[in-house]
């Protein structure tokens, strides 16, 4: 199932531009974990990207995890991980999948990455049962000012990635029993229709249970958590010389079956 926000209700998304609301809930997981025979649809209705909110406007905790791609913790010249390297971004941040967004400082840069939704929360969740707790994924785009974050000596990543609108997910919430192989899904950035990312989830040295399971043992995940769980290479600051969006630029997020960011930079 794809399912989005439109006009404050629940949207079962049932062709590229078409789709249904659901009439008695309120948020996505309310409408997804209903049993069909209880979903009360209202009339196919024709919609635009651009009409569909954020998927989630408030959970309760957003974690995003760094150097995840082996390939992009080379190019930022920071050692692998031996396990999840976790920071958090906050949900004032948060923004649609069709934006426009201001760039705080002159090196703001983009990241491309699956976002995870939790659906049943818990602790102690092990690998094998954790796909079982995800409502489904999406696309999110992990904005980042670059001067920010690397202000310290040691980096601070929160409050780099925190700035309005430097989180836009969506444009749907795709439950993952929609995709043949998880690893398959492509992610590909682009800015001003130049390619700069393109990497298999595969590539995903920390997968998507696995994050799950790690994060479960030191918090109590609560439905409609997002986990944002990294990016690739080709990054504006790995690139020399370093390149960095700028007002007027046209940056896409896209993940293959996910569907796409579309954000103009201010």
């Amino acid at each position: 199932m794809k399912i989005g926000m439109r006009a404050n209700r629940p949207f079962i998304i049932t062709a590229e531009n078409q789709g249904q609301p659901v009439l008695n809930a309120q948020t996505i997981l309310e409408a997804l974990y209903m049993a069909p025979d209880q979903r009360q649809l209202g009339p196919v209705e024709t919609f635009k990207l651009e009409d569909l909110a954020a998927p989630v406007t408030q959970p309760q905790q957003i974690f995003a995890v760094g150097m995840n791609y082996r390939d992009h913790s080379e190019e930022i010249h920071i050692t692998l991980p031996k396990v999840p390297s976790i920071f958090t971004k906050f949900s004032s941040s948060l923004a649609p999948a069709n934006v426009a967004v201001t760039a705080h400082g002159p090196k703001t840069d983009w990241e491309t990455e699956l976002v995870v939704m939790i659906g049943r929360g818990g602790r102690e969740i092990p690998v094998a049962d954790a796909m079982s707790h995800v409502a489904g994924v999406m696309v999110g785009e992990d904005l980042s000012d670059r001067d920010v974050q690397f202000e310290n000596d040691n980096p601070q990543f929160s409050m780099g990635k925190s700035f309005e609108n430097y989180a836009p997910i969506g444009p749907w919430l795709t439950t993952v029993d929609e995709l043949a192989n998880l690893d398959d899904e492509v992610i590909t950035t682009t800015v001003n229709g130049q390619t700069m990312q393109q990497a298999p989830l595969r590539q995903l040295i920390f997968k998507v249970p696995d994050l799950v399971h790690y994060l479960s043992t030191v918090c109590d995940l609560q439905p409609g958590d997002l986990i944002f769980t990294g990016t690739p290479s080709g990054t504006g600051v790995g690139r020399d010389p370093q390149v960095f969006l700028k007002s007027g630029d046209q940056l896409t997020g896209h993940i293959t079956h996910l569907g796409t960011l579309n954000i103009t930079i201010k």
